[in-house]
């Protein structure tokens, strides 16, 4: 293994170990830090997923390095530390403090900060986060129920995090390449800057910047950032060879599904045109939940009526507004488990019904269902749309899952996915 990477949540980490993949290392993901001993085989990365960019800011720093442990102790020689390309974070971390502690960890005295990602509209100018064409502070995350992002200079957001001074690599250093950019590393480490944010508009800005970076101990950004490091780790002769990925992924027999959480714009318009299209649907309420009309087998007394070629799908999806009133009357945490947990519970039941191929929306609902699945594993296959791949379960039960993260996804998603499997 040459890289090991920690994610601080699930579909941000299959996210990343897509991009890794599609670029030729053999990629492979965990759901949280494995309790033992893996035999890697020929593995070039793993993606370790852990539940930690809205925890307490201890918890987060202590499961990443355990993360950074395992990783290291199996081979990995270089890290990357992937978080949100909407940089998703309060003023108190957890982006900064983790960073922070893995500099500290792996011994390193620099490194970058860059969640560029073109593909989904993700770009940084002048030290500014970009959401397809918009300012982070003037885009739908602005209203993010947890972690509502106001303002879009990224050194102001990570100062307010970290205890290191932040710089900045801009557009002019990027826009001449490799060269460059390393020059421009040097440049502001001799200024005191331990972090830099590092703006990219393209794709070719990430794969300049990833091989000005690919020697650094330790790389941070979204999963765009690792778009230029297998092809500059071949370059340097740290690996011998790069392997495309399979086009398609043989998923074993069974029924399909989709189950929503995520409250995101995106999600919201991939459900109303799943709606549209006449795909069976039964919207979760989490006030129904809470006074128990809402059950496990409610659910699952309407899902088993339906013809077993059916495409249901299971949501509790809402606009802003609507969440704000639960959020007020349930409060914030009770609501959302509430619904995490009834989504968790009904995953288990699915799937002791037949079900093995499901569409999970959102990175709290992924993390919730593939915990109760008890999924330890997965195996990367193809991409669905940028950022979201099919993965193939290789420990727990034989199931394939699209982990997406609300943000992510064609208006479409929801009935295309099923082409790229076998």
């Amino acid at each position: 293994m040459i890289l090991g990477c920690i994610a601080d949540d699930l579909t941000g980490a299959t996210d990343l170990a897509l991009m890794l993949s599609r670029e030729g290392l053999r990629t492979l993901q965990s759901t949280g830090v494995p309790h033992h001993s893996i035999d890697l085989g020929l593995i070039d990365a793993v993606v370790i997923a852990l539940k930690s960019r809205t925890i307490p800011v201890d918890d987060a720093i202590t499961l990443s390095f355990a993360a950074c442990d395992w990783l290291k102790a199996h081979g990995a020689k270089h890290f990357l530390f992937k978080y949100c390309s909407t940089f998703d974070s309060t003023d108190q971390g957890n982006i900064g403090p983790v960073a922070d502690a893995l500099l500290d960890h792996l011994k390193s005295d620099f490194t970058l900060a860059c969640p560029a990602f073109p593909a989904t509209g993700r770009s940084i100018y002048m030290g500014q986060l970009f959401v397809n064409g918009a300012p982070l502070a003037e885009s739908p995350m602005r209203d993010h129920p947890l972690t509502p992002m106001r303002d879009s200079d990224l050194r102001r957001v990570l100062q307010k995090q970290s205890k290191y001074k932040i710089g900045h690599v801009a557009f002019a250093d990027v826009n001449q390449g490799a060269d460059a950019i390393a020059s421009a590393f040097e440049r502001e480490k001799k200024a005191g800057h331990r972090m830099v944010i590092v703006d990219a508009i393209t794709n070719d800005h990430l794969r300049e910047i990833g091989r000005a970076a690919a020697s650094l101990p330790l790389i941070t950004g979204g999963s765009g950032i690792a778009i230029g490091l297998p092809k500059a780790y071949l370059d340097r002769g740290l690996i011998k060879a790069l392997h495309p990925p399979s086009a398609r992924l043989v998923a074993p027999h069974g029924r399909r599904i989709i189950l929503a959480g995520s409250c995101s714009v995106a999600t919201r318009g991939q459900i109303a045109q799943a709606i549209e299209k006449n795909l069976p649907h039964f919207r979760v309420d989490p006030f129904a939940i809470a006074d128990g009309c809402c059950t496990i087998e409610t659910i699952m007394k309407w899902v088993t009526s339906l013809p077993v070629d059916a495409l249901p799908l299971i949501y509790s999806s809402d606009d802003p507004d609507h969440v704000a009133k639960v959020q007020e009357q349930l409060g914030r945490e009770k609501s959302g488990a509430l619904v995490e947990h009834l989504m968790a519970d009904l995953a288990r039941a699915l799937v002791s019904a037949g079900f093995t191929r499901m569409i999970i929306a959102g990175g709290e609902t992924s993390g919730a269902v593939v915990e109760a699945l008890g999924v330890g594993l997965l195996e990367i296959g193809p991409e669905i749309d940028p950022g979201v791949p099919w993965t193939k379960s290789r420990s727990g039960p034989e199931v394939v899952l699209a982990l997406k993260s609300g943000n992510f996804g064609a208006p479409d998603f929801f009935t295309k996915a099923w082409d790229r499997l076998s």
